[in-house]
């Protein structure tokens, strides 16, 4: 997929794109150091990183104060979250939560050069005082009753969380179910047809 396909698909700006494209240049830049993402995917990056975390903003609708990605590694889906909501969302706030110290590095220096509304915790999840996010979203991180242990600390009421999982994510709900009630509502991803994004609320323990 290239810059102007991803444009297409996701309705955004110029300035918009020319904000991903910079992010994609600082990839290319930090990644021989600090391995942020496979080095096989970079060339891949307007649909395997992009359009991928793209498609998390997508799935809520309203007014949203608060968004907090947590492990956001390289920056998906925060970054990318980060750019649209200059665009669409400017009134959003983003909370981008890593605690491996040169990605938390990265994380600052390109929410800084991007003119994101961004702060960056270098923390370890569990950490971090309970952020009262509206939206949670978490990529490749953890199994989802973790997540959701997650999700209880850093999740405002009513919250959503939402998490891209592959195609065993049935099984992560059920073992999920043992210890949470949620309404789970799982959404096709865009980029592989075999994960979907689950979009959760009304997270209680059992």
């Amino acid at each position: 997929m290239s810059a102007e396909s991803f444009a297409a698909r996701v309705n955004v700006s110029r300035e918009t794109l020319d904000r991903l494209s910079a992010l994609e240049a600082l990839l290319q830049k930090w990644n021989p150091a600090i391995n942020l993402v496979s080095a096989a995917t970079l060339t891949e990056v307007w649909t395997r990183h992009f359009l991928d975390s793209a498609q998390l903003f997508d799935c809520i609708a309203g007014e949203v104060a608060h968004w907090a990605d947590l492990g956001s590694g390289g920056g998906f889906p925060g970054l990318v979250v980060g750019v649209l909501a200059r665009e669409k969302r400017p009134e959003m706030h983003l909370t981008l939560v890593e605690s491996d110290k040169r990605k938390s590095a990265f994380l600052l220096n390109a929410a800084r050069e991007l003119g994101l509304k961004a702060v960056v915790r270098a923390e370890r999840i569990e950490k971090v005082p309970p952020l009262g996010a509206d939206v949670l979203s978490a990529r490749a991180l953890a199994p989802l009753p973790k997540l959701l242990e997650f999700a209880a600390l850093h999740l405002s009421p009513g919250g959503i969380a939402l998490f891209p999982k592959g195609e065993r994510w049935k099984e992560e709900v059920a073992l999920a179910e043992a210890s949470w009630s949620f309404t789970c509502e799982p959404r096709e991803s865009l980029t592989d047809p075999q994960a979907v994004v689950l979009k959760i609320r009304g997270l209680e323990r059992v």
